[in-house]
């Protein structure tokens, strides 16, 4: 957890601690405001000293219950600044998987310029239908969300339509590994693999593959987009992280710039992309 997030979190603990103890009709104790909330007996301390992150529902229930309904509006801006940095997948993912590429959909129309890279698995933008439907059932089962696989890789596919605008550019660098992992059937992925292959000619597309062989400059790891060298988005475990300050922003284009060096284009690329493909267990239709 970044510390500008936890600074900010523990902020807004700060606020709601002095509206407890401005109650309307007299000062609350936390075991008070437990009370009329419903709430567990530890969640107030936990919330006013930045352990817990509010939902937008506790930070309502808390200004109705001190009295305070008018500050919900000034609670909610600030539950929103902090959070469109750090985005949960618990918070992301309530609704399914739709929403959250819908959200990719809009950020990516107002950028033109894309730097990529990806050490696990095929890029989302350059995923068949049946790839992404893997990818978005083995999520689903992760984070135990609400299944809505059919609807988010149609948005996928929708998102790839900007593969063939002229005004934009992606500038992408997978690791080797990612070509190699089963996370669906080895005829998904062979299929797979020869999507990239076709996408190695589109005049909008860089594509590098880091070789397993490649000497590294530093390891490969997690996976992150740079959006016009601007806003870079990051995916861990529990949430996306969206950054864009300059300092941070200027460590992931060194960060891509030092993988692009260890990585084979154009030729060399497709007939890596190849020679995994040819390697694939295609007599299995099992997946993992």
């Amino acid at each position: 957890m970044s510390t500008d997030y936890q600074q900010a979190r523990e902020a807004l603990g700060v606020r709601l601690r002095e509206l407890r103890l401005a109650a309307a009709g007299g000062r609350l104790t936390g075991t008070e405001l437990v009370e009329r909330c419903g709430w567990n007996k530890s969640k107030v301390s936990r919330v006013e000293n930045g352990r817990q992150t509010p939902t937008p529902d506790d930070l309502g229930t808390w200004a109705r219950a001190t009295g305070r309904p008018e500050s919900c509006d000034e609670l909610l801006a600030r539950l929103r600044g902090f959070e469109s940095h750090i985005r949960s997948w618990r918070r992301q993912l309530a609704s399914g998987h739709k929403a959250v590429q819908d959200t990719h959909l809009a950020a990516h129309a107002d950028s033109s310029v894309f730097r990529g890279w990806e050490s696990s698995m095929v890029f989302g933008i350059l995923q068949t239908p049946d790839y992404a439907r893997s990818i978005f059932t083995r999520y689903t089962e992760l984070q135990r969300t609400r299944s809505d696989t059919e609807e988010a890789v149609r948005s996928r596919m929708k998102r790839q339509e900007e593969l063939y605008d002229s005004s934009k550019r992606f500038h992408l660098v997978l690791w080797e590994a990612a070509l190699h992992a089963l996370i669906c059937p080895p005829s998904v992925l062979a299929a797979q693999l020869d999507r990239l292959v076709g996408v190695i000619g589109l005049d909008t597309v860089e594509l590098g593959i880091v070789p397993l062989s490649a000497q590294l400059r530093i390891p490969p790891a997690t996976a992150f987009w740079i959006y016009d060298d601007c806003q870079v988005i990051v995916e861990n475990w529990h949430a996306e992280l969206w950054i864009d300050d300059e300092s941070s922003v200027g460590t992931y284009l060194r960060t891509w710039e030092t993988l692009k060096r260890s990585a084979v284009y154009g030729a060399e690329a497709q007939h890596l992309i190849g020679a995994v493909r040819r390697s694939l267990p295609l007599g299995s239709r099992s997946s993992p």
